[in-house]
């Protein structure tokens, strides 16, 4: 019996399986979840279980090939996950997870406190501290007379090493007699109970959104027209007005959250929504 011989070819490589299935099923699939949702909570749970801040997310070909999925639905999934935050895209390289962003509850307590209970290392550098005649605002704030001055105190907070926040305070001098650069270094709160009995314990505050600017862009490390965080307090100690503070934060890598309920819920009168 005769037949006709075959070289054998080279042996076939198995498919490979996109990330994106398990058992053969894809993940990602027709349902009432989009597709670009999906692929989101995918990304989302790679950036915070397994990559680390500044690892590169892979291209927009290998999640297609390994999500099998279009390049629309990558592009608004990773547009989603920029847009929170979670991602960064850096021109002419590439899209990189972005640095974990401190999550602040709206409380009294100072910066070195917040800090420390959220795990982070606080250091402050001043950048300069004296008497000056205070900005209108700031006279009204701390009931000073027009021509009254007040200590007034730059510092530059970082976390973990990396600028955090920009903040300029303003004292009444009497209050807060032979205050240092060297005492400015370390938390004030702390301070200004030990030393003169002022224990802060309530303020009114604002947050504004701002835009960093030629000043303050090269401190905190970002660039010019960066969002930040912009927080206005009055502190008081017993009633009385101690500090009034603006603090730029990065809003990169700083976030505000707090709960809100309906305390002294009201009848709606006629006319109201």
């Amino acid at each position: 019996m005769t037949g006709q011989y075959r070289r054998p070819g080279p042996p076939t490589r198995p498919r490979r399986r996109p990330r994106g299935t398990e058992g053969g099923a894809p993940l990602i699939s027709q349902g009432p979840v989009p597709k670009h949702e999906q692929l989101r909570l995918l990304l989302l749970r790679e950036c915070t279980e397994r990559l680390r801040p500044g690892d590169a997310l892979p291209s927009e070909r290998q999640l297609c090939e390994e999500h099998g999925v279009s390049r629309i639905t990558v592009r608004e999934a990773v547009g989603q996950l920029v847009a929170e935050g979670v991602l960064v895209r850096v021109r002419g390289k590439g899209t990189f997870v972005a640095e974990r962003r401190v999550q602040s509850r709206l409380h009294l307590a100072s910066f070195t406190q917040d800090m420390r209970r959220r795990g982070h290392e606080p250091r402050t550098a001043v950048l300069g501290l004296s008497e000056v005649a205070p900005p209108g605002h700031v006279r009204a704030a701390l009931r000073l007379r027009r021509q009254d001055s007040a200590v007034w105190v730059r510092r530059l907070r970082t976390a973990d090493g990396e600028p955090m926040a920009l903040e300029d305070s303003w004292y009444v001098p009497a209050l807060v007699p032979g205050l240092t650069r060297e005492d400015a270094e370390g938390s004030l709160y702390a301070l200004f109970a030990d030393r003169y009995g002022l224990v802060i314990d309530s303020a009114e505050q604002t947050v504004t959104a701002v835009t960093a600017g030629p000043d303050d862009a090269p401190l905190l490390g970002v660039p010019l027209g960066a969002p930040l965080l912009l927080f206005d307090r009055v502190s008081c100690a017993a009633g009385r007005p101690v500090e009034v503070t603006s603090s730029w934060y990065r809003a990169d890598r700083y976030s505000v959250s707090m709960s809100l309920d309906r305390t002294s819920p009201e009848r709606p009168t006629e006319g109201q929504p």
